[in-house]
Formats: structure tokens, sequence, C-alpha cells
């Protein structure tokens, strides 16, 4: 799908067609305004390196993402070699970074990010409903996660979603989310028979 969503069109309405991906590129945030929600694409780095370039220090996670231009690079290179990414956009101005990685593992690992201008609008929780509806969809058995203990609203998202505490050291929190429950059934787009698509 090549355009942003008509800001009229409720995704929430979407009843699925045997071609549907996973989950609907389509959606509309708490503000009401729509973006475009698809795995990456290779002439999106450098929208996707203009995102991450001057991430306020107050939003970074776990050393994420760097701050350097040249290492955003390297960890964006690496991150799309060996895993599944996804940006959420509007037009050209990419809004949201999701992954999980590496692909190979049966449980992979997810990271989230949102332009912090955008924060509070869902567009995080939506990222990880996409990386859920593919993940699964690619036979993956669980999603884990790495969570600072302080960033109490990321943990909240995150449990409401499913995932739930396996390990604690220090202030790192790890959570995971097993597939083998309904969550996977309320993120996935209908129908079942609707064609598998592999990342």
């Amino acid at each position: 799908m090549n355009s942003d969503s008509c800001p009229v069109w409720n995704p929430d309405e979407c009843e699925g067609a045997a071609g549907c991906p996973p989950r609907c590129p389509r959606f509309i945030d708490k503000q009401g305004e729509p973006a475009l929600i698809e795995p990456y694409q290779t002439n999106q780095l450098e929208w996707l390196v203009s995102m991450y370039a001057g991430y306020p220090d107050e939003h970074r996670s776990m050393g994420l993402p760097p701050v350097f231009e040249e290492q955003i690079y390297d960890w964006l290179e690496s991150l799309i070699a060996s895993g599944a990414n996804f940006v959420a956009r509007k037009g050209d101005r990419v809004i949201g970074h999701a992954a999980y990685a590496p692909k190979s593992d049966a449980e992979p690992e997810l990271i989230v990010f949102v332009d912090p201008e955008r924060h509070e609008r869902g567009i995080g929780t939506e990222l990880c409903k996409h990386i859920i509806a593919y993940a699964a969809d690619a036979g993956h058995d669980a999603l884990v996660l790495d969570v600072d203990s302080t960033n109490k609203r990321a943990i909240f998202v995150y449990r409401r979603m499913g995932f739930n505490l396996i390990n604690q050291t220090g202030n790192d929190i790890r959570m995971r989310l097993p597939f083998d429950t309904d969550v996977v059934e309320t993120v996935q787009c209908p129908p079942a028979e609707r064609t598998q698509l592999t990342m």
C-alpha cells in the first residue's frame, strides 16, 4: 500500500480478505490522525535515521537508540539484517519503529521506539500489535523484551498486551509473551485462511 490511510476510514470495521497481511497497515492514532504501519523497506533508512537523530536522552532506554549518527546507522543495519522491522509513517516521515530479532530464534526480542513528539497517541501499542501478528504468523513461539524497571508506562502497556515478567536483574526486567494464548487472535486480521506471509 503506497498511501496513508483516509482519516474517515475506521480500521476497526474491517472484516479482512484472503490476501490481507497479518495486521492491517492502516491506523488512526488517538488524536484522529492517520498513519501507515508497514514492513520496513530499504528506501526508508534515511527517514528512520532522521527519527533517531537527536533522540532525547530522557526517552532512551537501556542505551538505545545510540547517540551518534554513525552508531545509529550501525545499529539499524544490524537490526535490519537480523530482524523483521516495521515503521509507522506519515508520508515520508517515520514516526515509529519496531522490530523483532533475530528472526532465526523461536523467541526473538522485541524493541519499539516512537518519535517523542508523538508519544501518548497509541502508535507504540499499534507497532507492538504488528510485531505480535507478524511474528506469530511467521511461526515464532513467543516474544521477549527487556525494559528498565523505572519505565512504569512501558511496563503497564506491555502487561496490558499480555507480556509477563519472567526475570529481573537489578533494574533490568525481562518480559515474555507466549503465542499459545488468545492474544494473537485479538491482533491479527481475519480471516484465519488469509495468505501466510514470510518475512
